[in-house]
């Protein structure tokens, strides 16, 4: 049987989707595979429109428990919430209520096929909403504070079955507020109609719900130390974690070895 790569996996909506994409040179699931390369695979799950009710309900399609031909799920990053936040709609509707949400958030987080594996869980806050262009975009559909909220209760939610926790939500904020001169904190944040203000953030979130790539560069430095703790610490020459052995230790064909 061929030999088979632990998992780093990313599931979650579009945001995950995108995660794919190069775009001004950066690419971020390019850059977690970099960092990983010959240890981990990085799977993309990133299923664009999904709700946390689509995900938990078609997720014993996408994750197997462990058995024969099976890779080992050792990392698995959630990012949904984006479209659990959007407002209730007659047609096309994504909402999913908070409490809801919450609940799907932990069966998934528990779920059989998953824990099966006993992975390393990382739960990821939706980003800030910029409404003030995201209603541009989608009139009525979505709402800063609303999405705030489900980011809140991601947080909630890792601290509670003590998961780890990549607060997005803040990543971006804090950014966007330090690269926006004179922009004071105290009213509100930015994207929120009560501050009328999107300072930055038109550079992180260009259609007031998606990552542009600087904004996926801070989902990668957030990301980042947490990757790579297997082999912190050791001899960087022993290629600590390699699947396939470092070249310098490879079997050979026995034809091809050198005779004396």
């Amino acid at each position: 049987m061929a030999v088979s790569y632990p998992q780093i996996v990313l599931f979650g909506d579009s945001l995950f989707q995108g995660a794919a994409s190069l775009e001004d040179g950066f690419c971020f699931q390019a850059a977690v595979q970099q960092q990983v390369l010959r240890r981990f695979d990085i799977v993309n799950r990133g299923l664009s429109g999904y709700n946390t009710s689509n995900a938990l309900k078609l997720l014993p399609q996408i994750f197997s428990p462990p058995g024969p031909g099976v890779p080992k799920l050792a990392y698995l990053f959630v990012l949904l919430g984006a479209n659990d936040a959007a407002l209730p709609q007659p047609v096309n509707n994504q909402h999913v209520p908070l409490d809801k949400y919450k609940q799907n958030l932990v069966s998934i987080i528990t779920h059989s096929n998953i824990t099966a594996h006993n992975p390393k869980i990382f739960l990821i806050t939706p980003p800030p909403l910029d409404e003030l262009k995201a209603s541009e975009v989608e009139p009525g559909v979505r709402k800063h504070r609303v999405s705030a909220s489900y980011s809140e209760a991601v947080r909630q939610v890792a601290a509670e079955h003590s998961v780890g926790l990549i607060d997005l939500y803040k990543a971006v904020m804090d950014y966007a507020i330090s690269k926006t001169p004179g922009f004071d904190r105290s009213k509100g944040n930015l994207g929120d109609p009560e501050t009328g203000e999107r300072g930055y953030l038109k550079n992180l979130l260009p259609d007031g719900l998606h990552l542009s790539s600087e904004a996926y560069k801070l989902l990668y430095e957030a990301v980042k130390p947490h990757l790579g703790k297997e082999w912190e610490g050791t001899n960087a020459a022993e290629r600590v974690g390699y699947v396939l052995p470092d070249w310098k230790v490879a079997p050979w064909l026995e034809e091809d070895v050198l005779k004396p």
